[in-house]
């Protein structure tokens, strides 16, 4: 099963300057692993030590906050998209 995950420029570091990546996982959970497993170090960026998304990101999954859905345990099918936004924050 293949989810394209869409990368903020912020965290391209991590992914070899890739913007767009092709992983695997049944829900946003795995999906965190299977990024964590070929991008060491990213999923520190993305999670708390909970395993939860960290408080300035946002997860889309679709266009659809997950936070909505069943957050990390919202289930993902083959092609999926999920992306990876950073939250915007000003006056």
């Amino acid at each position: 099963m293949s989810v394209t995950v869409l990368v903020p420029t912020a965290l391209q570091n991590f992914t070899n300057n890739q913007a767009t990546l092709e992983c695997s996982g049944t829900t946003i959970a795995e999906l965190l692993d299977s990024l964590e497993t070929n991008f060491p170090g990213i999923k520190g960026r993305l999670c708390d030590e909970e395993g939860k998304p960290r408080r300035f990101l946002n997860l889309y999954l679709n266009s659809e906050d997950i936070r909505f859905l069943e957050g990390t345990d919202t289930a993902l099918k083959d092609g999926d998209e999920v992306s990876i936004v950073p939250a915007v924050a000003g006056g």
